[in-house]
């Protein structure tokens, strides 16, 4: 689903024009970003909570030379979807990673 297909969906459930919802999707968009960037915790009931963390630094590998690469410290957005979210997610019938590795490790035996 991309931001058209949003912005699509929300007018037709309220009525409102594609270019006012997609205003009103662009200001919500802006608006979390924003909160990120001074590091603000944002909770949505009934959805999740989208927080900025500081990733500490470390070493990595040139994944071509196998070089050691030296990572800066860095901040990082990340998502938590609530409870509520993940159980209209997994309600839906569809298997779950465990079921799914399940499933890989059958086939990649036979």
């Amino acid at each position: 689903m991309t931001k058209a297909d949003i912005v699509r969906n929300i007018a037709q459930g309220t009525g409102l024009t594609k270019t006012d919802t997609a205003a009103v999707v662009d200001g919500f968009i802006e608006a979390v970003i924003e909160a990120l960037q001074r590091g603000e915790h944002i909770e949505i009931r009934g959805f999740g909570t989208f927080k900025s963390v500081s990733r500490a630094p470390r070493t990595g590998r040139n994944p071509r030379t196998g070089a050691e690469v030296k990572i800066s410290r860095r901040r990082a957005p990340v998502f938590k979807p609530s409870k509520e979210l993940r159980a209209r997610v997994e309600i839906d019938g569809s298997p779950t990673g465990a079921e799914k590795d399940a499933v890989w490790k059958e086939e990649k035996a036979a």
